[in-house]
């Protein structure tokens, strides 16, 4: 826990990613942010915590969110108290889910798009499902560092990636994350997936748009991304269409406009579209941000958008019982003394799962007794 050591001058670099000669951004209210940086991290209450992010100061911001991934019990409860004072002061904004497979260029995209978010006016926090994180012990730092543009955007605020774990515990705390970037002012949020996998349908469960990232290959790529996926997205976009790829990014539009229309109806009513872009050359960008908020109004319209909000809230609610429920179990100190005995005595084929899993859960609720 060396960060949690670090004053928040420090942490708020880190943050951040803001390079040498680059002034910082500063806060909504500078006597605050003053304030906030005579003391130590470890010395806040709560309230002054919720008085900092409800500013906009970003060191405390970047500081709350810290508590939210850290495992220590006295931070979950701090953690936990935070949230609940800042839900209240929540901003609706608009969240888009970002997800795309390996080599579409994904973090050159969100720096694109962000950057043309930010030059409309709106506030940008991005943020990042990743559950490979706890395997490779980092974080997304490599996709921050390639945002340079819009790492120092005094709108923008980048958070990488925690390393939670499981993917159940990465997503709670990137929800967590959405409400104190709400509270802190920000009305735009992006969240991205890390590769194509499992995160897609946890990011789909906290967002309102869901983007699909594709690259021009003249129908090959439908061969590489699932269906389910594919169900998901609320829109595609064909990245790096530009030079020779322009003919190639046109034909795969075609194809995905053709697979789209095999799929049923949407919930929300809502025809997704396919369109063509290049981030390099800028492209495009907006006529992706056009159709988000399109479906953003669609939707508000029908009230989709706050139905779907509703049924989030319910999973969600749901998800951290689960959550809770299995780290209690598997904190449990006479769970975790015959876990490994039985574990040895499946893989010996002394017994099998679903009896070693009944005899631990029976141990388990008779301790609760």
């Amino acid at each position: 826990m060396d960060s949690v050591k670090k004053n928040p001058e420090e942490n708020f670099k880190s943050a951040l990613n803001v390079q040498k000669g680059i002034e910082q951004p500063e806060s909504i209210n500078p006597d605050l942010s003053n304030k906030f940086k005579r003391r130590k991290k470890n010395q806040y209450t709560v309230d002054e915590y919720v008085e900092g992010v409800l500013s906009g100061n970003r060191t405390m911001l970047g500081q709350a969110i810290t508590l939210i991934e850290s495992s220590l019990p006295e931070h979950c409860k701090i953690a936990f108290d935070i949230i609940e004072k800042c839900l209240p002061y929540a901003r609706r904004s608009i969240r888009v889910g970002i997800t795309g497979v390996p080599g579409v260029g994904k973090s050159t995209f969100i720096e694109a798009l962000g950057k043309y978010t930010t030059n409309q006016g709106k506030k940008l926090a991005v943020l990042a499902v990743d559950p490979s994180s706890e395997r490779t012990k980092g974080s997304i730092l490599g996709d921050k560092t390639r945002m340079e543009e819009l790492a120092t955007d005094p709108n923008a605020f980048i958070r990488p990636s925690p390393s939670a774990g499981s993917l159940g515990g990465v997503a709670r705390k990137t929800r967590e994350t959405i409400i104190l970037c709400e509270a802190a002012g920000f009305n735009t949020i992006f969240i991205e997936t890390v590769g194509v996998g499992q995160s897609e349908t946890a990011v789909h469960s906290m967002v309102d748009f869901f983007l699909l990232l594709m690259l021009a290959g003249a129908g090959d790529e439908l061969q590489g991304i699932k269906r389910g996926i594919m169900e998901m997205a609320d829109a595609i976009a064909i990245t790096k269409a530009d030079s020779e790829n322009v003919q190639k990014a046109e034909m795969a539009k075609i194809e995905y406009q053709n697979a789209l229309h095999l799929f049923p109806p949407t919930d929300s009513g809502w025809i997704p579209k396919v369109f063509t872009c290049s981030s390099r050359k800028g492209t495009g960008i907006d006529t992706v941000w056009n159709n988000i908020n399109e479906y953003v109004d669609f939707v508000k319209k029908n009230d989709f958008f706050e139905h779907r909000r509703m049924q989030q809230a319910k999973y969600w609610m749901y998800e951290s019982i689960n959550e809770a429920l299995r780290d209690h179990f598997y904190n449990q100190q006479g769970i975790k003394e015959k876990l490994l005995d039985f574990e040895d005595k499946v893989l010996q084929r002394k017994t099998n799962s679903f009896l070693a899993a009944r005899i631990l859960l029976d141990e388990y609720f008779k301790e609760k007794k």
